[in-house]
């Protein structure tokens, strides 16, 4: 059990800094712009999905207190 409290904990403060470091979470996509015959035409489009500071300070918080409490078990 200790160890998953500290597994979790880790996971989550990466998670809290990757969040507040980068804002979001942004993947590209493939699109097709034209399609005359067998000539293809596709773009790629940025897209990106926000992801709220206080999740990432939440996420950040609740990773120490459950590495604080893996601790002390």
């Amino acid at each position: 059990m200790r160890r998953a409290y500290l597994f979790i904990g880790i996971a989550l403060i990466v998670f809290g800094i990757i969040s507040l470091v980068y804002e979001g979470i942004t993947y590209t996509t493939k699109e097709k712009v034209l399609e005359v015959g067998p000539v293809e035409a596709t773009a790629e489009k940025t897209r990106k999905i926000p992801v709220p500071p206080i999740v990432g300070g939440i996420s950040l918080a609740g990773g120490i207190a459950l590495i604080i409490i893996g601790s002390r078990r």
